[in-house]
C-alpha cells in the first residue's frame, strides 16, 4: 500500500490554493496506475492538478517525490499560470531531496510527520468519488 504524504510548504500551498486532499488522492491513484504526466528522473514526477471548477490544463502542478506501490511525497506546487516548470537547479535539489526521501526507513517518516515535516495526505473512499467536499 502507498503511503501518501506532503512536505510543510506542500501543506501550506494546497491550503493557500483550497486544494483539498481528495485532488492530492486523486493524483497518487492515477500515478500508481502509470498515469504519470512527466518523469523528471530519480524518482521525481511532475502531476497535473485539477483546479476547483475547470480541468487539469489550467489547474496546478506538483512535484512528487514518487516510488510505486511504496510512497509519495508531495514537494512542490504552483499554479500553472504563475510558472512553466521548473529550473535544472531546482530539479537537481529535488532529485537530491528524492534519494533522502526514498531512502528513509518507515520509522524515519513516523518521526518526520510527529515533529510536522510531513504530514499524511488523509485519503477514504469519497476522495475516489469527489474532488472536492
Amino acid at each position: 500500500m502507498t503511503r501518501s504524504l506532503k512536505t510543510k510548504g506542500f501543506a501550506r500551498f494546497a491550503r493557500r490554493e483550497g486544494l483539498p486532499d481528495s485532488a492530492l488522492c486523486r493524483a497518487v491513484q492515477e500515478m500508481e496506475r502509470g498515469l504519470v504526466d512527466a518523469d523528471l528522473g530519480g524518482g521525481v514526477v511532475k502531476q497535473r492538478l485539477a483546479r476547483r471548477g475547470q480541468g487539469t490544463s489550467g489547474g496546478y502542478r506538483a512535484i512528487v517525490v514518487f516510488r510505486r506501490l511504496g510512497r509519495v511525497v508531495f514537494v512542490f506546487g504552483y499554479a500553472k499560470r504563475s510558472r512553466s516548470t521548473v529550473d535544472p537547479r531546482e530539479l537537481a535539489g529535488f532529485r537530491l531531496l528524492a534519494k533522502h526521501v526514498l531512502a528513509m526507513s518507515a520509522r524515519d517518516v513516523d518521526r518526520a510527520v510527529e515533529t510536522g515535516a510531513f504530514e499524511e495526505v488523509r485519503c477514504d473512499e469519497r476522495a475516489s468519488e469527489a474532488l472536492w467536499e
